[in-house]
């Protein structure tokens, strides 16, 4: 049996090859996934790692905010990954299985507001289980802004209840004594989830990658809970309606333009609704020579320079509830010079 060796700061983590492994990244808007993703493909070595991206939105900015952007990176952009999930991720699985140089790794990221179970038995219960092997569900976790009621989402309730690791992330943030109540809430949901603690989605590859925790026989068609049989039969035929129960819209703005950077400041501090959960996008500064990445979760927001790697443009996606489309897009071209 050839093994494959991925070297870290200071662990060896042996890949047996038995079906391509999976992972799973799963966890709410703005929890930290793209970051994981992120840390992954920067220390995965020499480990051949494909990548499936899905985005709720029109445009996906989360493959232009990853380090590593070449042939082993696929796009799943077309709305949430669980409602167009079956005949489009089969597709893409086989791309990658297909391809001259055999991966060894396959690492997906899934959109804040999917539900991780059809994607799962997407692997268990098509042909793919002969092909590919579940290795781990991993939900990260938003520590500062997490509450059990999480935004009244099923979905991210959901994220929890499969997680085979939890991915505590953001712990610098928040005290020892919330870190506690979220633990004992977190194994109320799902007792045998694995629990990690992370700044910045920062964690060692070898606790993360070929852990074998995914145990395929509790995802049985005929054990799975009757809720469960109705949403895979519902995702079978490409109708969900999870965001529309959960209340979430997607609204996208682009334009050739550049932003006044004043005005761009005041449209954050003054006029952005309360009820946005997650923002990301790549912006363009009248003025400035570089590209700018930018990232809004809850209150809090960041942007950031780095080089264009595309002719400039602005691209921004805005996640939240109730919220008025035309405004927003106004608000947005007001900031144009």
């Amino acid at each position: 049996m050839t093994n494959l060796t991925l070297q870290t700061a200071n662990t060896t983590l042996e890949i047996p090859k038995r079906g391509m492994p999976v992972t799973i990244i799963t966890g709410f808007l703005g929890s930290g996934k793209t970051t994981l993703l992120n840390q992954i493909l920067k220390n995965k070595q020499d480990l051949k790692v494909a990548v499936l991206v899905n985005e709720f939105g029109d445009i996906n900015i989360d493959s232009q905010m990853l380090v590593s952007i070449d042939q082993d990176m696929m796009e799943l952009s077309n709305g949430c990954i669980c409602c167009t999930i079956n005949d489009g991720l089969i597709d893409a699985v086989y791309r990658v299985l297909e391809r001259d140089e055999p991966v060894d790794y396959l690492v997906i990221e899934t959109t804040g507001v999917a539900d991780p179970l059809p994607i799962i038995l997407t692997f268990l219960g098509t042909e793919l289980r002969d092909l590919t092997r579940v290795d781990s569900i991993i939900t990260v976790v938003d520590s500062e802004a997490f509450t059990p009621n999480h935004f009244d989402s099923e979905a991210a309730l959901n994220q929890i209840a499969y997680a085979d690791i939890t991915l505590l992330n953001k712990t610098d943030l928040v005290s020892q004594a919330k870190l506690d109540e979220l633990e004992t809430y977190l194994r109320t949901v799902k007792a045998s989830t694995r629990s990690i603690h992370s700044r910045y989605s920062e964690v060692p590859l070898p606790l993360i990658l070929d852990v074998n925790l995914t145990k395929a026989e509790e995802y049985d068609r005929p054990t799975l809970p009757k809720h469960d049989h109705e949403h895979y039969h519902e995702h079978e035929h490409h109708h969900s309606d999870h965001l529309a129960n959960d209340g979430f819209v997607s609204i996208s703005f682009e334009s050739d333009r550049p932003f006044d950077v004043k005005k761009f400041e005041t449209f954050l501090v003054e006029q952005l609704p309360q009820n946005i959960f997650r923002a990301k996008g790549i912006l363009w500064f009248k003025g400035s020579p570089n590209r700018h990445v930018f990232q809004l979760s809850g209150p809090r927001y960041d942007i950031n320079a780095d080089q264009w790697r595309t002719p400039p443009k602005n691209q921004l996606v805005f996640i939240g509830r109730d919220l008025d489309a035309l405004q927003i897009q106004q608000q947005l071209t007001n900031c144009l010079t």
